[in-house]
């Protein structure tokens, strides 16, 4: 096994000195270091990065390496317009990587890519809205459109949005979340009664154990290494459980303390599980038979606040400990040991992200976590519950709006007796499912609020294909990506402001607000000057897209000039967001009501429920290996902000594949060699070529690669059960000389 190449801590002097970096590369030291004044307070903006919540009481630098990144990257200097557009064909820029494309800097002006042309040109914004708006209307049926919402777009306009798309006549609203965390709403809905986690930043402050499964906060979520510091050093256990023993969560040194920026930081994990790809359930069931050997389980909590406890025991007891290790890759007495420290801590937080998620067992994953929880009470009460850690900041804000290809009864009744209108009623596509819609002309017209679709989809020739058959494609974004080149017939980008900037409507100064992780919902005020006076807010897009799609009146006349007939219709239609525009206003924000922290669990039964699941079926033929897809520290989403990922010492590269040292000496392979991966999936074979071959201390028989360099290789239909996520932490793969 070969140990990482990083010996440091996370955090320190070198976060700050790559952040002052980038952010004197993109906007000046200056300009830059006031903007990062602003981030995430109580009288600014919120980070365009992860959804970590904020603290209650905030340092002036209340951002951590990659936000600074994000930061940085939305208010660059740079700019794209027109004239870079007649400089540049499509074919031309395709050739680029999308490293080069996101450097190009800011969008500047509406553009149209005519049927047939090699360049996009500029339109108005009225021919871009009459022309969206036709084609809509030319359409047999409001279902041959989809429309896609990043986590970027604010409450205010994903609420618009969805309002939109129903009254148009269709639930086709795809989102980030389904090829993320769609896995955790759906299995923790099911068990718990709501699909969010259940704690607070005060139960870190409160809990004796941390299990972090499947994700890496250094790289993804930095600033929930400033909690769990904390929780180390008041003698918190914290249990790291992924097959990469990930560097960034081995200490960390804070950048705001002169011991971090000068020492070698805080042990964070005090226990490392290695479990193989898929093994999370295995692993997790033998720790739920420790806690049932030892007598440990909560009994008066199992009684009075759970159903289907003596099920979910008979079907433990069946799974023999030789299937456990066997799938987990974690030994028996790892196992007993994980086991004690859970029994024996009086509370305990388990925190995930897409290691868990992007399974075809994926909600089985999250189920089995909660089953967990549950033996023990760990769940309604104070530092104890479930954490799953939103990757993008207003994900779950959108849920929260409405953005959902399969609403709830009650939302849409409610949304229609507000608005005046009848919700259509049948559900829509998801992401995977409006890939295969567009791939087969069930839909035809593609809408996209933020995000880079192409890149973030899997099966990348698959989705290319797809894309391309539509006739009209359409994206509202801050900066070029590939979705501006992989288009339908006719394409159209359409300019928006960032979260930096200042959002002006009618001569009066907005905000927007937003959701973080733990249900808080507070505001989100830009204040820098536009990077063109050509752009418009995503609220006004939406608003003047409906009145050219369905004429004006009703609700839509001058729902954009002032934000807060935004917030007033929320507040009518979306339970928990009574009074919305005076309780936003509130420092801080406001909590979203949530049952299950409360022991009020809003499922079938009126109970929390254990749900049990066989062991899954993970079998490799001989000379197969299960490949999950990571991402750098050098990038955030499918934003690629350089070339390194310093904590797993790769520099310089992004075009590799992690491979244990035993593997690569089974197959004669030599560290730094160009291989090609080929995927197995259904009797098809995807290939994929030019990975550097780098050994790591990754388990036997499972492999790593970059996102979305190896997104091709993530075949369209293997998704997760219940969620359709796609299965990219799982995928067979063959390496070849």
């Amino acid at each position: 096994m070969v140990e990482s190449k990083y010996k440091g801590a996370a955090g320190g002097f070198k976060a700050v000195k790559i952040s002052a970096v980038h952010v004197a590369r993109e906007l000046g030291l200056w300009s830059g270091g006031k903007l990062l004044l602003k981030v995430n307070q109580k009288d600014g903006f919120d980070c365009p990065g992860c959804a970590w919540p904020d603290p209650e009481h905030r340092s002036s630098f209340e951002f951590c390496e990659n936000g600074a990144k994000a930061v940085a990257h939305e208010a660059t200097t740079r700019r794209v317009g027109p004239d870079f557009f007649a400089r540049h064909s499509v074919d031309e820029l395709l050739a680029k990587d999308d490293f080069w494309l996101e450097q190009q800097g800011r969008l500047t002006h509406p553009m149209v890519r005519e049927p047939g042309a090699s360049h996009y040109t500029p339109i108005s914004w009225e021919g871009a809205f009459a022309r969206v708006g036709a084609a809509l209307q030319r359409l047999d049926s409001p279902d041959e459109a989809a429309f896609y919402v990043s986590g970027r777009t604010s409450n205010e306009a994903a609420f618009a949005l969805q309002l939109f798309v129903r009254m148009y006549g269709t639930n086709n609203l795809p989102d980030c979340s389904n090829m993320c965390h769609e896995s955790s709403g759906k299995g923790l809905s099911e068990v718990i009664g709501v699909g969010k986690g259940t704690v607070g930043l005060h139960d870190f402050e409160a809990t004796d154990a941390i299990f972090v499964i499947g994700q890496n906060p250094a790289t993804n979520h930095p600033r929930m290494l400033t909690m769990l510091q904390a929780a180390a050093r008041r003698g918190c256990r914290i249990v790291s459980v992924n097959p990469l023993k990930e560097p960034g969560l081995a200490r960390f040194a804070h950048p705001q303390e002169i011991s971090g920026l000068l020492g070698g930081g805080t042990v964070l994990t005090d226990t490392w599980v290695r479990v193989r790809i898929g093994g999370d359930i295995a692993f997790l069931k033998g720790l739920q038979k420790e806690v049932l050997a030892r007598g440990a389980q909560d009994d008066d909590f199992i009684r009075e606040h759970t159903d289907g406890f003596d099920a979910f025991r008979a079907e433990l007891d069946a799974v023999g400990w030789d299937e456990i290790t066997a799938q987990s890759g974690v030994s028996r007495e790892q196992i007993a040991e994980v086991g004690a420290l859970y029994s024996e801590a009086p509370s305990a937080i388990v925190c995930w992200a897409m290691g868990l998620t992007q399974h075809k067992f994926g909600v089985a994953n999250i189920q089995e976590v909660v089953n967990l929880l549950l033996l023990r009470g760990n769940m309604g009460r104070p530092g104890a519950g479930a954490c799953p850690v939103r990757g993008h900041s207003n994900v779950q804000g959108d849920r929260t709006m409405g953005i959902t290809a399969r609403p709830k009864p009650a939302f849409l009744d409610k949304l229609g007796e507000v608005c005046g209108f009848e919700p259509p009623r049948e559900a829509g596509v998801d992401s995977v499912q409006a890939i295969e819609a567009m791939h087969d002309g069930r839909v035809k017209l593609f809408f996209s609020m933020g995000g880079n679709f192409q890149a973030a989809a899997p099966d990348t020739a698959f989705t290319d294909a797809a894309l391309r058959r539509t006739e009209l494609t359409v994206q509202v974004s801050t900066k070029l990506n590939r979705s501006h080149l992989v288009t339908g017939a006719s394409a159209l980008i359409l300019p928006c402001l960032g979260r930096t900037e200042r959002d002006e409507q009618a001569g009066t100064a907005q905000f927007v607000s937003v959701e973080n992780s733990m249900g808080i919902v507070h505001m989100s005020r830009g204040g820098r000057d536009p990077a063109s006076d050509q752009l418009l807010s995503e609220p006004a897009i939406v608003a003047r897209l409906a009145l050219a799609t369905l004429g004006k009146g009703g609700v839509w006349d001058g729902l954009a000039e002032d934000y807060d007939r935004i917030r007033a219709l929320i507040a009518q239609v979306v339970p928990g967001c009574e009074d919305y525009n005076e309780r936003v206003r509130v420092p801080g924000g406001f909590l979203l009501p949530n049952g299950a922290r409360d022991r009020n669990f809003k499922t079938s039964v009126g109970k929390a429920r254990f749900k049990a699941h066989a062991l899954p079926n993970v079998r490799l033929d001989a000379g197969q290996l299960l490949m999950m897809t990571i991402r750098s520290h050098d990038q955030y989403n499918t934003t690629i902000y350089g070339m390194d990922d310093r904590y797993r010492g790769v520099y310089g590269e992004r075009w590799v594949v992690f491979v244990n040292s035993d593997d690569m000496a089974e197959r004669g392979l030599a560290e730094g060699q160009r291989v090609s991966l080929h995927s197995h999936f259904d009797g098809v074979v995807r290939e994929l070529a030019g990975f550097k071959v780098t050994a790591h201390d990754i388990p036997r028989g499972c492999v790593a690669t970059y996102f979305p360099e190896a997104n091709p290789l993530v075949p369209v239909g293997s998704v997760a059960d219940g969620s359709n996520t796609p299965t990219s932490k799982s995928v067979v793969v063959t390496l070849h000389a």
